[in-house]
């Protein structure tokens, strides 16, 4: 099984890139931030990997950290959820973002996952937590969601009221989430709307 690969990126898609070891390509299936963040083609990287074999292929998913592997992993385990749909909610929130949806239990947040509608979202929501095992803010890979709790500032319910609002305006789930990620942690609800709706207006 192959666990990480090292090589100059050979190519780069939105969602797939190559990476040669040994004078072979390996064609890897990322999320977009990923693809983004690996540099230019040529350069050395390095990714996290998650060998998938199924009856009819074998499929390589890559990584930029391992929390986002073993977050993947978990996510593929649960029923319903194939890998299309773990990277789907992995590309709208990364591990760290998506233990505050569990913690929070903000059904309204998962549901902005492509693919996700509100019934799928509760039983996702009841199924992670119980196998992410989260204790308070801790997520696999041993790191912290920082705002995890329902008590720090920066409260999750003023960025829920900021993702309801934007939603009731007309924005479609993946201008609402690009839009959250570029948010501050800490805020009011009048202050981070304000942000998001001068992000959204020149973009």
């Amino acid at each position: 099984m192959i666990a990480t690969l090292r090589g100059p990126l050979a190519w780069r898609d939105s969602d797939e890139v190559c990476v040669e070891v040994g004078g072979l390509g390996y064609r890897v299936t990322v999320l977009p931030t990923t693809s983004v963040s690996l540099g230019e083609v040529g350069e050395e990287v390095y990714l996290h990997v998650h060998h998938h074999i199924r009856e009819d292929a074998e499929v390589l998913f890559g990584f930029g950290t391992r929390s986002e592997r073993e977050t993947f992993e978990v996510l593929i385990g649960t029923h319903g959820v194939g890998p299309a749909l773990a990277m789907a909610i992995l590309g709208v929130h990364p591990p760290a973002a998506l233990a505050r949806v569990l913690v929070d239990e903000d059904l309204a947040a998962l549901c902005l996952v492509p693919g996700v509608g509100r019934k799928t979202g509760e039983r996702l929501l009841v199924e992670l937590k119980n196998r992410l095992e989260l204790t308070e803010n801790v997520i696999p890979g041993g790191s912290v969601a920082a705002g995890a709790s329902t008590e720090t500032s920066g409260s999750p319910s003023a960025r829920g009221d900021v993702r309801e609002a934007l939603v009731q305006l007309g924005y479609g789930p993946d201008e609402v989430a690009a839009t959250l990620r570029e948010l501050p942690e800490e805020g009011d609800s009048g202050e981070l709307l304000r942000m998001a709706l001068q992000r959204l207006a020149v973009s």
